[in-house]
């Protein structure tokens, strides 16, 4: 079984595109605290895909609070040294918001509600 949960923060603003054929993609990175230990964090990167990558670029901002649900994937690419690297994603099955409402307002004035999606992924890229 592939399944996850995580409660931390954003450690930057989520970043929005879209595929060749316009479906969504965001990508946005979160800092877990460790359960136990002398305040360890760990960082991990997190993609969301359609209708749930629109409404993280649109309301959430580096430092909100969310609880992600989803898998881990992994994935292999050859870097410009020709070194073999392998990375491993959360993908996100579900995001919930988890500032009060106040807290989210300011990146949504800011984006009048509308989200840019600029293609930069091939259909390749979709897990699925």
């Amino acid at each position: 079984m592939n399944h996850l949960m995580l409660i931390g923060n954003l450690t930057r603003d989520p970043e929005v595109a879209a595929t060749k054929s316009g479906t969504a993609v965001c990508k946005m990175s979160i800092a877990v605290r460790r359960r136990y230990g002398e305040g360890e964090t760990d960082f991990f990167n997190v993609t969301a895909w359609r209708a749930l990558a629109e409404n993280c670029g649109k309301y959430l901002q580096k430092g909100s609070k969310v609880a992600i649900i989803g898998s881990l994937q992994n994935r292999s690419y050859e870097d410009k040294q020709g070194v073999k690297r392998t990375v491993t994603d959360i993908i996100a099955d579900e995001v919930e918001f988890l500032n009060p409402v106040g807290k989210s307002e300011n990146k949504q004035e800011k984006s009048a509600g509308q989200v840019q999606l600029i293609p930069a992924f091939d259909e390749e890229d979709i897990p699925f």
